[in-house]
């Protein structure tokens, strides 16, 4: 049986259904305490659900589920603004992840939570070690930076549409490259970690750039940009490339374990 990795991208999972199992419940955006035990088990019942569904679609040889540090990453520590104003995780929910946890064990489905390090971090550094044996990998999110690892041994699939983000997505949804996406958000900017990105240039302007000069580096030591471009790029060249560390994920974080302790048995039911 050819290696086939499933990484699932844990918080983005579980906080997605459980806004779903919350909103009929929400009064006044807050949730009666006597309807919270409810929302939990559905919200737990849902992502046992979901992690069936997925084995029995993808069929994988080895699975991890993948969950953010409690503590800021180094992205923090960069740049204080990083994901600033985005909604915390209710007490309640996070209480909550040890029995989500559990359940996913029953699949012999492990989990990874870091001390420090962020989910998406971790999975990249995994997700290429991996690829770069030439064995494959999907990666379970709709978190968008996932995309610019998108390769022959790298897919992302989107769960709640049921869709592979491809290649295809990539170029029809920002027209440029999958390999090509941490310089277009860093001159773009990425409001969903509030990342400001360069001021005037939006994705019309980054995607027509990079078409034309295919990366970052070559923008910046380009002497052919009208006056106004060049003028924007180099007002802080710095602020731009601490811009783009914050966005690139790492890919050489020490994991401390093997491939092979996390293969799945052969069924892919619960025990």
């Amino acid at each position: 049986m050819p290696l086939h990795l499933i990484l699932i991208d844990a918080l983005n999972l579980i906080r997605r259904i459980y806004a779903v199992q919350e909103r009929p419940f929400l009064l006044n955006n807050e949730l009666a305490e006597n309807t919270k035990r409810q929302v939990l088990f559905n919200t737990q019942q849902g992502c046992v659900s979901a992690l069936g569904k997925m084995l029995e679609q993808h069929q994988p040889s080895h699975a991890l589920a993948v969950f953010d540090s409690i503590a800021p990453c180094w992205r923090y520590q960069l740049f204080p603004d990083y994901k600033k104003g985005r909604k915390k995780m209710p007490e309640h929910l996070a209480d909550k992840l040890s029995d989500i946890q559990d359940e996913f064990m029953r699949f012999s489905v492990d989990s990874l939570v870091s001390e420090e390090d962020e989910a998406d971090d971790l999975i990249a550094t995994l997700a290429v070690k991996v690829a770069l044996r030439g064995q494959n990998v999907t990666i379970v999110s709709t978190d968008k930076s996932f995309l610019s690892l998108l390769g022959p041994n790298i897919k992302v699939y989107d769960y709640f549409n049921r869709r592979y983000l491809d290649e295809t997505y990539v170029r029809e949804k920002f027209k440029v490259k999958p390999e090509q996406l941490v310089d277009f958000w860093t001159l773009t900017g990425d409001s969903t970690n509030k990342i400001p990105g360069v001021a005037g240039i939006g994705q019309i302007t980054a995607s027509a750039l990079l078409s034309q000069y295919d990366s970052l580096a070559a923008l910046l030591n380009a002497k052919d940009l009208k006056q106004s471009v060049m003028t924007k790029l180099h007002e802080d060249v710095d602020q731009l490339k601490l811009y783009r560390q914050l966005l690139t994920l790492k890919q050489d974080i020490p994991l401390g374990f093997n491939l092979k302790d996390l293969r799945l048995p052969l069924a892919s039911e619960p025990e």
